[in-house]
């Protein structure tokens, strides 16, 4: 099992949200919404976020459409996290995360989170969402790898 954690990015053009897994990688936490600015600004953030958790390693969600081809916002996203990645000595990973947002706004929702708070969560928590679809998908990808060395 990890034992470092990851950092997950939902890209947007103006927001970012951010979420980081516990340090056995087991759950995802949402950490905050961040506010874009220059990318010099940008990179001072996301520097101080990443020694604050002690990790180089970062998963983004990539939104495709229906045909699970990249979309504009999906090669935004790529274009950011390179520049990160490079600037920061990331590793990256990349999940499809089509509906993402739309299930973050569905869980508001549910916790009845009223429509003009929504911004203040979603971005956060389809990042936190993101996050646990790629620790399950690693989890379930060790487990398999476990079981064909028995």
């Amino acid at each position: 099992m990890m034992n470092q954690r990851i950092i997950a990015l939902d890209v947007g053009d103006k927001y970012i949200g951010i979420a980081v897994s516990d340090p056995l990688g087991v759950t995802a936490q949402g950490y905050r919404t961040y506010k874009k600015g220059t990318r010099e600004d940008d990179l001072r953030f996301f520097s101080d976020v990443f020694t604050q958790f002690n990790t180089k390693s970062m998963v983004a969600g990539l939104p495709k459409n229906l045909k699970g081809e990249l979309t504009a916002q999906a090669r935004k996203t790529i274009n950011y996290c390179q520049f990160l990645k490079k600037r920061l000595d990331l590793t990256v990973h990349y999940i499809d995360e089509r509906f993402s947002t739309e299930e973050a706004k569905q869980v508001l929702r549910e916790g009845d989170v009223k429509g003009k708070d929504h911004k203040k969560y979603v971005d956060t928590l389809a990042a936190q969402l993101i996050l646990q679809v790629y620790l399950e998908k690693i989890h379930n990808e060790e487990k398999k790898e476990k079981e064909t060395h028995e």
